[in-house]
């Protein structure tokens, strides 16, 4: 059946950390843009930084809907972030309810990423580790910035790192509340001030034997070395973000058999479970057109 992803605002898929729109011919989000593109939807990729905190991300993000907005004469965006562009997106939505129709968060650190605490306690702040790793990560993100064409954007690597720790999101959760769960696990309130919200992300399931030479993927086997840091969800984790930390609004499903680079259908496309990442971002962008967004 020929899929409809006409909505009626355009469709914004803003990328999370170390993210960009476009290098060459690799895309962050591998497929997805051509795909909503082709059946229907106005779709835009931001240019963004690729380590920076929250809300200086969300002002670049509100720039560049300005912008949109006045390029297409539409009235609103919907925001669809991945990773920390989930909380980029939620800054937008809060501060600027009017210029946003809905937000979804795919596999974004809501609550947090047990991850990113980890690595925020091996780094001491002030200490020489600390800027040693800062100044690794600023240049590698320069670096990312400066293929994409975006050279000019401000990078800070550990307002990044303390923006998706656990802490650093409980901060921005106080200021900026809209659609979060009540109750740990639950579903969140699927419309605030005019603005819906969805989420959905996955979990590493099964182990590697079960996976054949899909798991060579180095992608994978590094959200597999991960997820060994998580203590809360550590059964239920992606490999960057937990399953319930991941909550927001209308919850369509936390549990999908992806790892959080596959909800990007990254590596290159290769998908190993049976479940096509494409295919989630384009059923969704169909719930928003029967939503009349």
């Amino acid at each position: 059946m020929q899929r409809n992803a006409t909505t009626q605002h355009p469709i914004l898929l803003v990328h999370g950390l170390f993210g960009f729109d476009r290098i060459g011919d690799l895309e962050y989000f591998h497929g997805i843009r051509q795909a909503l593109a082709h059946t229907g939807a106005r779709v835009l990729v931001p240019y963004l930084s690729a380590v920076q905190c929250n809300e200086s991300r969300g002002e670049q993000l509100l720039q560049q809907i300005h912008r949109v907005l006045g390029a297409t004469g539409a009235e609103q965006v919907n925001l669809i972030g991945h990773s920390q562009g989930a909380l980029t997106a939620r800054y937008a939505a809060a501060v600027a309810p009017g210029l946003v129709a809905s937000v979804t968060s795919v596999s974004g650190p809501n609550h947090g990423s047990e991850l990113a605490d980890v690595l925020r306690q091996a780094l001491t702040p002030g200490r020489l580790p600390e800027r040693l790793a800062s100044a690794v990560v600023t240049v590698f993100a320069q670096l990312l910035s400066l293929l994409s064409g975006h050279a000019r954007l401000p990078q800070n690597a550990v307002a990044a790192l303390s923006a998706l720790t656990t802490e650093g999101v409980a901060a921005f959760n106080r200021k900026f509340p809209q659609g979060l769960p009540d109750v740990w696990g639950a579903d969140g309130p699927a419309l605030v001030n005019g603005v819906r919200y969805y989420s959905w992300s996955g979990t590493l399931q099964g182990n590697l034997m079960q996976e054949g030479t899909a798991a060579l993927d180095p992608l994978h086997l590094c959200c597999r070395a991960l997820s060994r840091y998580f203590t809360r969800e550590s059964e239920h984790n992606d490999g960057l973000v937990g399953r319930f930390s991941s909550h927001l609004g209308q919850v369509i499903r936390s549990d999908y058999p992806l790892d959080h680079l596959d909800t990007l259908n990254q590596t290159a496309g290769r998908v190993r479970t049976g479940i096509d990442p494409v295919g989630l971002y384009l059923e969704h962008a169909e719930r928003l057109r029967k939503a009349g967004l």
